[in-house]
């Protein structure tokens, strides 16, 4: 099978590296564009970042030599050279917004990292083990941008990758409110300890935007289509704090939750054990086998122990008991960058992939 062609627009920073890292071998998609901000165009992708890698693995060698492009003023160019872009650039949240539709009406799919279309009505924003289904939206997306195949797709917020997968299964039986504390690692946003020494032996408990995405994104998630938009859930009601700790990787969530119908402890964990969704049925390359792993040590998920669980791709869970508050608490992990960044986007353009949404050019854009 021919690889499909791939594009990363915001390839220098620290999500566009992890894409890089990432897609090094990959099945089913090659990287043959990278795209960043003009200080960067005409440099060698090795040159772009030299000082600045950030991964703990090499710059793979196929890439090292690919010319950046500009990745606002070449995008019929970029259009022309790839199947679809992932997209992971630090640009203001409407000039985000015009450019992935300036993409997407270039008839190139847009599976985006980025928050500026997560709440457009049409876009789907995607945890495929969760909401899969919501992918249905993009046709009438395509009729509202005018395409044939161009369109945008974006992934959740980091922090709630913790806790959404961990809640998703128990819906069944009525949630009704969710308090959540997030102790979210460095590379959130876009650091590690040589960029950030200040943070060594400090917490922050203020990350700017987090709180509002933590507590409305899930209910986008858990939403139903309605036509042409994507009508976000009622409820439960979720209330969150946002904290920065010294950690470089892995999003750590204190969780509280009250149901309509209390389950068991016992029922909580088959379900948590048995969840399953189209990445692992249809066998994607970046789907965990297991989507949740619960530890039975009162000390464990750790982050700097449990972050790299399934590739990076698993969601982690501990210490679920009955509390006096509410009915239950327990602790989730995920690894930010890979599950709750690039790792999530690989899996959904996977997803979109085996669906039919994302396949070869036949002609070039004009």
């Amino acid at each position: 099978m021919s690889k499909l062609k791939v594009g990363i627009i915001g390839g220098t920073g620290m999500v566009g590296q992890r894409f890089i890292s990432l897609l090094e071998n990959h099945p089913w998609f090659e990287v043959v564009s990278i795209a960043a901000s003009g200080n960067s165009a005409g440099k060698t992708y090795a040159q772009s970042i030299e000082g600045r890698w950030k991964m703990s693995t090499p710059i793979p060698e196929g890439v090292k030599n690919i010319v950046i492009k500009n990745a606002t003023e070449q995008v019929k160019e970029i259009c022309n050279e790839v199947d679809f872009v992932f997209c992971a650039v630090d640009m203001k949240k409407d000039e985000i917004k015009k450019l992935e539709e300036e993409y997407a009406k270039n008839e190139t799919p847009v599976v985006s990292n980025n928050s500026a279309h997560r709440w457009t009505p049409d876009v789907p924003m995607l945890i495929p083990e969760i909401n899969a289904g919501h992918i249905d939206i993009i046709d009438a997306q395509k009729k509202r941008l005018g395409t044939k195949n161009g369109f945008i797709a974006v992934k959740p917020n980091c922090s709630i990758q913790s806790y959404v997968p961990l809640l998703s299964p128990l819906m069944k039986f009525g949630i009704k409110n969710v308090v959540a504390c997030t102790y979210q690692a460095i590379s959130g946003a876009g650091k590690n300890f040589n960029d950030w020494p200040e943070i060594i032996d400090n917490v922050i408990p203020y990350i700017g935007g987090e709180e509002e995405k933590s507590e409305q994104e899930p209910l986008k998630i858990w939403g139903t289509l309605s036509g042409d938009r994507i009508d976000k859930a009622a409820s439960p009601l979720i209330t969150t704090q946002c904290i920065r700790v010294p950690v470089l990787d892995g999003h750590l969530a204190a969780v509280f939750v009250s149901f309509d119908k209390k389950p068991s402890k016992e029922e909580i964990l088959e379900l948590w054990k048995d969840y399953r969704g189209e990445p692992q049925t249809l066998e994607l390359p970046s789907a965990p086998k297991q989507f949740i792993t619960y530890f039975e040590e009162d000390n464990r998920p750790q982050t700097k122990l449990d972050r790299e669980l399934e590739n990076g791709m698993g969601i982690s869970a501990g210490r679920l008991r009955e509390d006096s508050l509410y009915d239950y608490k327990f602790v989730g992990l995920s690894h930010n960058t890979v599950r709750g960044a690039a790792g999530g986007a690989v899996l959904m353009a996977e997803y979109l992939k085996a669906k039919g949404y994302i396949k070869a050019k036949s002609v070039a854009i004009g």
